[in-house]
């Protein structure tokens, strides 16, 4: 579905303006600094902090799982860490790397990696909730084993989109459509969590694969955090108006270039196993109005 010529530019005139009143001075998070910047939430043990702040592994046994939450809240960034996957048969498990807010009518944007039998690939699973309201999953393969080595995953969250990378190559896109009726994440700070746990009543094929106890603990490990971001303290944003320093804050006006556009389609073109936009068996009413405005 297309729109009126004349309704797009009033929305890009929105979205530009509240880019111009976020591009300030950003706060830089560092990497390798652990302890100063998450909070082991659950899993006690099981979730370590390793050489001076610079590793965090969580573990999964059969009596819990594990994970750790940002101290600090954001609104809009630009969020790199690296994994390393669970190794061998993780068949069950699924490692989270996310954002949230709280409530009912909360926002996210999901990272999940999915287990499966060694030897098979993992799927990345993503998702965006907005208001409470989820439903979009996209999944993919990718073109690594990601449980050999450290990769990194990024999330962009800016005022006019959210771009999931992979080792910097872009792999999912969700445009600002607030405009036109779809919403948008862009009014309630989220943190940054991860977790390690048991799903396998969904994770591998569908639950029809449980996880194999005798192969815990389990363990994915997380280094390299660094958020480009507008902290969220006390009901106000690090960023004010002010003059930019357009090197710095270039993520807040970021969006895909003709050549990452290309690196996009190769993705989706070659690794996407599931797209909600084109399960017309999901949605047998139509489907949801933002796969409408893809292209248009």
């Amino acid at each position: 579905m297309t729109t009126s010529s004349s309704s797009w530019p009033n929305a890009t005139g929105v979205v530009l303006l509240v880019s111009l009143l976020f591009i300030t001075t950003s706060t830089v998070v560092p990497a390798n600094n652990f302890y100063q910047d998450f909070d082991i939430t659950w899993g006690d043990s099981l979730a370590k902090v390793l050489n001076n702040g610079e590793l965090l592994i969580l573990s999964l046994d059969k009596a819990s799982g594990s994970g750790f939450q940002s101290k600090n809240e954001y609104l809009f960034g630009k969020f790199d860490m690296q994994l390393k996957l669970v190794p061998g048969n993780s068949a069950g498990t699924v490692t989270a790397y996310y954002l949230s807010s709280q409530g009912s009518t909360h926002d996210e944007i999901d990272f999940e990696f999915l287990g499966n039998l060694s030897g098979d690939p993992y799927i990345v699973h993503t998702n965006v909730y907005t208001q409470g309201k989820g439903n979009r999953e996209q999944q993919f393969y990718l073109w690594f084993d990601p449980t050999a080595d450290f990769h990194t995953y990024s999330v962009l969250w800016n005022p006019q989109t959210i771009i999931f990378y992979v080792d910097g190559t872009p792999i999912r896109v969700f445009k600002n459509s607030d405009s036109r009726g779809v919403p948008y994440p862009k009014n309630q700070p989220m943190r940054v969590y991860a977790s390690l746990w048991n799903a396998d009543d969904w994770a591998t094929r569908g639950g029809l694969v449980k996880t194999d106890w005798t192969k815990a603990p389990f363990t994915a490990t997380f280094r390299n955090f660094t958020a480009n971001a507008c902290t969220w303290s006390a009901g106000k944003s690090s960023c004010s108006i002010s003059n930019s320093n357009s090197t710095q804050n270039s993520w807040l006006s970021q969006e895909l270039d003709s050549s990452s556009q290309a690196r996009l389609k190769w993705v989706q073109k070659n690794y996407m196993v599931y797209n909600y936009c084109t399960d017309t068996k999901r949605f047998p009413q139509g489907l949801p109005l933002e796969c409408t405005l893809i292209n248009s």
